[in-house]
């Protein structure tokens, strides 16, 4: 049975396991990774999936400033198995994710990714228009979902992140 659930406590190393078998070493250079590099995901917006003992996907959010749009979240990486594809593990994660930052009172979500396969969760390049990331990033994968009014509209400005940092 697969379970969605918040990540846990203990559960980094089998996560960057899992992005390293789906994502591969590549996913260290993508401008988003310029904005989770040393920091903690938003509290308590961090889902992991699991078929029995097994970690099968993953997906995070983390707070970033928005511009003049003030405080949002960034959304990645979502991971699910290659195994697990079009098993609706991914979709279940972001719904979770989705409804949780919701639930939390937060009022955007921004992400880089394929825009028909957000499309569904209502994720479009609109908001995020005159918003820019640090470093390269494909403008026609960067979208964004309102979550209360019309937040992103009309923005601009550079995202940074916001989060608390990382102590090892």
């Amino acid at each position: 049975m697969i379970v969605i659930d918040r990540e846990g406590a203990y559960s980094h190393i089998e996560r960057e396991k899992l992005l390293d078998r789906v994502m591969g070493p590549d996913r260290f250079k993508k401008s988003s990774e310029l904005i989770r590099a040393g920091r903690l995901p938003a509290d308590g917006l961090a889902f992991v999936a699991h078929d029995g003992k097994h970690m099968i996907g993953t997906v995070r959010l983390w707070n970033v400033d928005a511009g003049n749009a003030g405080f949002a979240l960034m959304l990645g990486p979502l991971a699910v198995e290659k195994a697990y594809n079009g098993s609706g593990v991914g979709a279940g994660l972001m719904y979770a994710a989705i409804n949780a930052a919701y639930d939390s009172g937060h009022r955007a979500i921004l992400l880089v990714g394929d825009p028909q396969y957000y499309a569904r969760f209502g994720f479009t390049a609109a908001p995020a228009a005159g918003l820019a990331m640090p470093g390269y990033f494909d403008r026609h994968r960067f979208l964004g979902l309102n979550l209360d009014e019309d937040v992103l509209g009309g923005t601009s400005g550079v995202l940074s992140p916001t989060g608390r940092y990382q102590t090892h």
